[in-house]
């Protein structure tokens, strides 16, 4: 079986690990400072406030601004359902806006019809590694004095013109769940691009209190000032994550590579208009979290998923809908018609994509899906075009 993903796990995490457990400081110490130290080095973040998740980095994130009840939130309904939860959660209100169907991101187009003069926030979600069309979503907050919160979970050291995703907007959150590039099974990190949310946030993780303060030397000792609560990650984590975070550049550079040599093998069948491949992911730019394909119809994707299980391939499908699930309906908004992402939802199927994957293993997916699509040719099936 060629598994959808695989956790990577060295030498390097384990004897970090260990270091941790035999120095009797568990809950947090120099481990968890010292990766906010290098997430800031990596990626160009003014500050890192590591949390113990990536959906606690956006709740973060959106509380630091202070978002009051019926405020307004425009994100994308092509996402997981963390990015919704943390809006709800910050007390606002998701409104949909549609995604392109080049990049699965938010359509800057779209977005001027799903403002209103509650529009607080708008949160791009840097699908797939992808980067989203920041200057323009720039822009259109410029305009209407919107903060900027960048969903950069799946998007580490991705970048954008030169500057690494969730370093562009005012907060940019980090995840790093086991099924993400660089991981420690759960952890996440809010990016602080503007000082005016530092001690904000740091109060937030800190149950309220400017305990960080403390620690730095700032305060000679530390209270309760604000509400907040216990978002900070354990000294476990940090060590795992410091250990994951020296060794990204080789794992991400992997990573694109395997997607460049998915994309030269499928390209053909690209080029006959049965499939369509991502963009980017092979120019430097993505970080190659996940490589999908779409194809013509629902039908043909179900029928294809079952193909290569039974080649023993996983391959599978990706994301509901936000907007059109029951929790979708019930709490939020939407903009216009969704029809781009009804659309990719049907079609999008995710390819096995993972650090140890060999080469190998891409040729015999590229070549059980040639054969798909050979055999569907052959009885008369519709071609992508």
């Amino acid at each position: 079986m060629i598994p959808i993903t695989v956790v990577k796990v060295g030498e390097e995490e384990e004897a970090l690990v260990r270091q941790v457990l035999r120095s009797g400081m568990l809950a947090q110490g120099s481990m968890v400072q010292q990766f906010e130290q290098h997430c800031c080095e990596m990626t160009g973040a003014q500050h890192a406030v590591a949390v113990n998740n990536g959906t606690t980095a956006l709740v973060v994130a959106l509380e630091a601004l202070q978002l009051q009840p019926g405020d307004e939130v425009v994100t994308s309904p092509f996402t997981f359902v963390a990015t919704l939860n943390a809006i709800l959660e910050a007390g606002a209100t998701a409104r949909f806006a549609d995604v392109r169907d080049t990049d699965f991101n938010l359509d800057p187009d779209t977005l001027p019809a799903a403002l209103t003069e509650r529009t607080r926030v708008l949160l791009p979600v840097h699908l797939y590694g992808q980067a989203a069309e920041m200057t323009r979503i720039a822009a259109v907050a410029d305009s209407h004095q919107l903060a900027i919160v960048e969903d950069a979970a799946q998007a580490l050291l991705s970048s954008y013109r030169g500057k690494c995703l969730g370093t562009i907007g005012h907060l940019g959150c980090l995840s790093f769940h086991e099924t993400k590039n660089i991981i420690s099974g759960e952890g996440g990190a809010l990016l602080v691009n503007d000082e005016r949310f530092t001690r904000r946030a740091e109060i937030i993780r800190e149950k309220g209190t400017d305990r960080a303060r403390f620690f730095r030397g700032e305060v000679d000792k530390y209270s309760w000032v604000d509400i907040g609560s216990s978002y900070l990650p354990s000294e476990l984590i940090g060590a795992f994550l410091y250990a994951q975070m020296e060794q990204a550049e080789k794992i991400i550079a992997r990573r694109r590579m395997l997607f460049t040599a998915y994309r030269d093998a499928l390209e053909p069948l690209e080029r006959r208009g049965y499939v369509r491949l991502p963009v980017g992911g092979d120019k430097g730019s993505s970080n190659g979290h996940i490589f999908s394909i779409l194809t013509g119809s629902l039908d043909e994707r179900t029928r294809l998923i079952a193909h290569l299980r039974s080649k023993g391939i996983h391959a599978v499908f990706h994301y509901v809908p936000l907007h059109s699930s029951p929790a979708g309906t019930r709490f939020g908004r939407t903009a216009g018609g969704m029809e781009v992402t009804d659309s990719i939802s049907d079609r999008l199927l995710r390819l096995p994509l993972y650090y140890e994957m060999e080469i190998d293993m891409i040729h015999r997916v590229a070549e059980e899906l040639e054969q798909f699509y050979c055999v569907k040719t052959r009885s008369g099936g519709e071609s992508f075009s």
